[in-house]
């Protein structure tokens, strides 16, 4: 790809690598970016294989090109999400928010029971402790 690439673009490429952090992108032959994990969608993102697999291809728009060290960063959701599209796991997300929301809850009443709990336990150590 000789074409320059610069900050606004959209273009496409094909997944050549996933780590926790993001997804490496390849725009042609010599250039590569990445998505960041932020980058994929606005939701939260446990793991990067359910938005995106090796091999995929995707369009992405540049966010940021540094010259000097040939970094180019990409963005997902700014394409995705722009048209309407929150990547092709938007069920798996909601499920999985609704998922997070119900076992915090549950954790919380938990926590509140337990501190119950806890607080009868101090008053007994602490008449314990005055009677020595």
């Amino acid at each position: 790809m000789n074409d320059k690439i610069e900050v606004g673009q959209i273009v496409k490429g094909k997944v050549t690598g996933i780590q926790p952090y993001g997804a490496f992108v390849s725009l042609g032959e010599d250039r590569q970016g990445l998505v960041h994990i932020s980058e994929i969608t606005n939701a939260y993102v446990k793991n990067i294989h359910d938005f995106m697999e090796v091999g995929e291809e995707v369009s992405v728009k540049v966010i940021a090109v540094d010259e000097e060290s040939g970094k180019i960063s990409l963005s997902l959701k700014a394409v995705t999400e722009k048209n309407g599209k929150h990547g092709r796991h938007k069920e798996y997300n909601k499920e999985h928010l609704e998922e997070l929301l119900a076992s915090s809850s549950q954790g919380f009443n938990s926590l509140k029971e337990k501190l119950v709990e806890w607080i009868e336990e101090s008053k007994k150590d602490e008449k314990l402790m005055q009677k020595k």
